[in-house]
């Protein structure tokens, strides 16, 4: 199977999954409405591929980490309905949508991110079924940590109080670690603990998704001022607007595009020890030039 295959298959079993997630549910007025409709707005689905594919790569079966490839994904919708609030970004438009708060109000955009965080850890829970169960704690750890206030919620409050600031390009560097690149590592490791692969194992496949973190979020920065905004799906400008330093502020786009090859060759170079690393490598190489 070929990787554009390999990709389809895996994110249409990612789709499937998300939209059972919540069927059957008893209607609380419109929360599960304002849940799935952020949830199953399409997008890339990195994070949960990542997921899937790096427990093939330490020998295990992706089948049976789909619940917590869903879990990722749960919380990194839950991470844009509360990003794209007035209190917050004020975006109006996601993945070519009204953003959640826009159709739904302020409130239940709240709502529906807070059950989609705690729903996460629910849904991984239930589907834990043969898996190692020192693993799983395992993994719950990572994927708490990578969630919490020493992961991404300390990135978006970093990414808050640096609006209108010079930032240094270090402070960028954190900011980006935690706002974006946690999750994605955790994705990552997530299916490496539940595969049960070796620490060197999970050193390598960390190493290599924050190299793609860091280039994905740095891709994401010359987008919003070089990309399209029917093809990104939502505004560009946007980090102008909010005065926001950015790796294209601080560096310029041409250095940039630079520093994405630079970082997406040290994340392929870190799966050289693995058997099959080509799917991920080749994610790597996808991402480079992707225009959404």
């Amino acid at each position: 199977m070929n990787f554009t295959q390999q990709f389809i298959e895996d994110k249409d079993l990612v789709e499937q999954a998300l939209k059972e997630a919540f069927r059957g549910r008893t209607p609380h007025a419109d929360l599960y409405d304002a849940m799935n409709y952020s949830l199953l707005a399409g997008g890339k689905r990195l994070r949960p591929i990542l997921t899937l594919e790096t427990c093939r790569l330490c020998g295990g079966d992706p089948a049976a980490v789909l619940p917590f490839a869903c879990a990722v994904e749960m919380i990194h919708t839950y991470s844009l309905i509360h990003d794209d609030l007035p209190c917050m970004d004020n975006d109006e438009l996601r993945r070519g949508k009204p953003t959640n708060h826009m159709v739904y109000g302020e409130a239940t955009a709240v709502l529906a991110g807070d059950a989609l965080l705690t729903a996460a850890f629910e849904l991984a829970l239930e589907g834990r079924g043969s898996l190692d169960p020192l693993g799983v704690l395992e993994a719950l750890q990572c994927l708490a940590n990578a969630a919490g206030g020493a992961g991404m919620v300390g990135g978006q409050a970093l990414d808050m109080a640096g609006e209108g600031h010079a930032l240094t390009q270090a402070d960028v560097e954190e900011l980006q670690r935690l706002k974006t690149g946690a999750l994605i590592a955790a994705a990552a490791e997530i299916g490496c603990i539940l595969a049960g692969g070796s620490p060197e194992e999970r050193q390598a496949v960390g190493l290599y998704a924050a190299k793609l973190g860091q280039a994905f979020q740095i891709r994401d920065d010359m987008l919003d001022v070089t990309g399209d905004e029917e093809r990104l799906g939502k505004p560009v400008g946007s980090d102008a607007k909010g005065e926001k330093t950015t790796f294209v502020t601080l560096r310029g786009l041409e250095e940039c595009g630079h520093l994405v090859e630079k970082l997406t060759r040290e994340a392929v170079e870190a799966l050289a020890g693995f058997e099959k690393p080509e799917f991920l490598q080749e994610l790597a190489q996808v991402l480079v030039g992707r225009s959404n």
